[in-house]
Parts: C-alpha cells; sequence; structure tokens
C-alpha cells in the first residue's frame, strides 16, 4: 500500500520524465601531463620530427578540443547478441571497464539515444548507434587517461622516449587514481530524496551521509539501482518516514505483520510496531535482511519493477511480461494500476509509470511522459538471469 493512499492524498496530474543522467567531466590537457613534460626533455623536437607526422605530434602535445563531437561508431546486431553486452564491448573497445551501475546507466543512454523501447528487444542486423556513449566515456578520467596512453603507445620510442612513457604511464594511473577517490557517483533521485527527508525531519541531517552509504551498500549486494530505492520509498513511506504506518505495515518499506511477513523476517514478529522506534539508518539493516530473505539478488541486476514487487508481493516477480496483468489485490495505491483505476488491472508496466510519476511529484519535478518504456525502465536487462521460485504469500 502506497503511502499517498495512507495519507488519503493522491498524486498531483503533473507531466513528468526521469532525470538525465549525463555530468561535465574535466578534460585532461595532455601538453602539460607529466609525458608532455618528460616527452620533451628526453627527446627534442628537432630529434623526433623527421620520425613523426604533424599530425602525430600535435595529438601528443596539444590539448584536446573542448566539445568537438564523438564520431559516429555504429554496431551492427548480430544473432545473440543483447544491448548491455555490446554496451560494454564497446566500453572496453573505449578502454574503460564498466561496472554493474554504470552499465545500467549506459546502457540507457544508448536505448534512448537510438529511441529502443525495450532493451530485451533487439534483432540482428539493427544498426546501433553508439557516439553518445563513445562521448560520454572519453569525458571521463578513466577514458581520457586510456586514450592518452593508447596514443602514446603507438610511437616508435627510443630508450630515452620510452622513459619518458613509463613516467607519464605512472603519472596517468595516479591521477586516476586521485580522480576515482574525489568523484562521487551521482543518484540524482537518491540524494534528493535524501534532502527532503532530511528537511522533513526523518533523517538528522548528521546521518544523512551514513543512510546514504548504507544504500549504496545495499544496492550493490542485492543488484538494484540506488536511485530506484529512493523512488520506491516515495511510495512506500513518503520518502524514508521511519515511523511511516498504516496499522498493519510499519517503516520505510512498510514491513507488515503476520508470522509470514516483513516484519517477521526483520524479526520483528513479536511486536511490528516496534519497528516504528527504529532510525532510518536502523531499519535499513532490516531492509537488508528482508531483502536477503526473498531472493533480490538472485533476480541480477534488478529494475525498479522487481525492486518493487520484492516489496510488495515477491510472489508476483514470476510474470515477467510487462503488460501482463499480476495477482495483487485492490487495495494498494491508485497510482499503480492501469489507468490509476483500482478496478483495472496491475502491470509491471503500470507499476513503473506510477512509482516514476509518483517520485516526480513528491520531488517537484515536471517533464514530458514519452512513450519509451525504457527511459522509465531500470529492468533486469541480462539475459539467462536465475528465478526465483513463487513466495507462497505475501512478505511484506
Amino acid at each position: 500500500m502506497g503511502f499517498e493512499d495512507t495519507l488519503g492524498v493522491s498524486a498531483r496530474p503533473s507531466v513528468w520524465q526521469t532525470e538525465g543522467q549525463n555530468s561535465p567531466a574535466a578534460q585532461v590537457n595532455v601538453a602539460s601531463s607529466a609525458f608532455g613534460q618528460a616527452f620533451s626533455q628526453a627527446w627534442p623536437v628537432a630529434a623526433r620530427t623527421p620520425k613523426l607526422g604533424q599530425a602525430e605530434l600535435s595529438a601528443l602535445t596539444e590539448p584536446a578540443q573542448a566539445g568537438a563531437p564523438a564520431p559516429d561508431v555504429t554496431r551492427t546486431v548480430a544473432s545473440g547478441d543483447t544491448l548491455s553486452a555490446l554496451v560494454k564491448a564497446e566500453a572496453l573497445a573505449q578502454g574503460v571497464q564498466l561496472s554493474g551501475p554504470q552499465v545500467m546507466r549506459m546502457l540507457q543512454r544508448v536505448a534512448s539515444d537510438n529511441k529502443i523501447a525495450n532493451v530485451n528487444r533487439i534483432f540482428p542486423g539493427q544498426q546501433i548507434n553508439m557516439r553518445g556513449l563513445v562521448a560520454e566515456l572519453n569525458a571521463s578520467p578513466k577514458g581520457q587517461a586510456a586514450s592518452a596512453v593508447a596514443l602514446a603507445t603507438t610511437v616508435t620510442t627510443t630508450a630515452p622516449a620510452a622513459t619518458a612513457l613509463q613516467s607519464f604511464q605512472s603519472s596517468a594511473a595516479e591521477t586516476t587514481t586521485v580522480a576515482s577517490k574525489s568523484i562521487q557517483p551521482r543518484h540524482d533521485v537518491l540524494d534528493k530524496t535524501l534532502a527532503r527527508a532530511v528537511a522533513k525531519g526523518f533523517i538528522p541531517a548528521n546521518e544523512k551521509k551514513d543512510v546514504r552509504d548504507k544504500i549504496l551498500e545495499l544496492a550493490k549486494t542485492h543488484h538494484f539501482n540506488p536511485d530506484d530505492f529512493a523512488r520506491m520509498t516515495l511510495m512506500e513511506s513518503d520518502g524514508m518516514n521511519p515511523r511511516a504506518s498504516n496499522a498493519r505495515c510499519h517503516g520505510i518499506i512498510q514491513f507488515c505483520d503476520g508470522s509470514d511477513r516483513g516484519a517477521a523476517s526483520a524479526g520483528f514478529a513479536a511486536n511490528p510496531k516496534a519497528i516504528l522506534g527504529l532510525s532510518v539508518y536502523q531499519q535499513l539493516h532490516l531492509v537488508d535482511k528482508y531483502f536477503g530473505d526473498v531472493g533480490l539478488k538472485n533476480k541480477g541486476p534488478a529494475g525498479l519493477d522487481d525492486l518493487y514487487l520484492s516489496v510488495l508481493m515477491p510472489s508476483a516477480r514470476s510474470e515477467v511480461r510487462t503488460d501482463a496483468p499480476l495477482s495483487i489485490g485492490n487495495n494498494q495505491a491508485k497510482a499503480l494500476y492501469e489507468g490509476r483505476d483500482t478496478s483495472a488491472p496491475m502491470t509491471r508496466q503500470s507499476i513503473l509509470q506510477g512509482l516514476l510519476k509518483n517520485a516526480a511529484d513528491r520531488l517537484g519535478q515536471t517533464s514530458v511522459l514519452s512513450g519509451r518504456l525504457q527511459a522509465i525502465r531500470t529492468a533486469a536487462y541480462e539475459e539467462n538471469t536465475p528465478q526465483l521460485q513463487p513466495v507462497a504469500t505475501r512478505l511484506r
């Protein structure tokens, strides 16, 4: 049951969209790098000019032009290919190995660029334009360092130049390490939800970082998008209100009472309402145990729909079709049903649309609702992920 129904407040009928995830990144100035300096000292221009053309020298000694368009890079889908595999292959070709959350974000970027409605439906012979992906990869510190190293290793070196190259590679590695420590991953929806929770008094300001870190830890352990966790709580508890309750279900994900439901899984079968006395940070530890009990991490990278169904009714996850009616009663938040009509069926697609629109409304974001399901869907995208056995009863 969504928190809006507990309060008797329906979601505002506003137009919405998901947030863009592109962000500017610092450019690497090759000319001022350790390689540029050591190369110039070890191998003067006069000595190296006959061996290198002007284009090669310019590439090594001049900074990249900011804002230069990325070249068109197209991959053709072959039989058996998946979009996520193509994204990872292109990233590796650019010298960047993506983590799970990065693959998810880049997958959404490529799907959006190519107007692909469903990431699980591509066909042999289809042309996938990777230009936006390549531009974003090359704008990252790791991408630029990899490009610079690849360029430097194409030079036919003498012993002094080889020493310069070694110096540059070491410097590039150090720069990448520093950058990775200083740049925090962006999770806009999560961060806005946390800021809102602090403003509403749900989370003490001095606990905000600990809460965020714990959510990121849960996301890594159970394989979901941290932003999706925020969207789920915006529906279930108005965005991490630890005292949210409808008399039967309690806390940030609404642990329900009953011997075989969420409160029991969290260890509060005898006194479910005691959950309301715990802070958000403390309740996140209960969430960790509950997600383990319902096998969320076995779903592979879980999309928003699987994450929410794991909270709402784990047995419903066995229905994987996006437009098929789910075996869920009519006592949930009306935003989750087709057409916001509780007499209509609830589907994975209606859940996704309801959760994302609710999050946009609560966070005060207005945008355009497109027909592209991928723009609103972060469902599991890896093929051959293990399927769970249906859970007989709702565990919330």
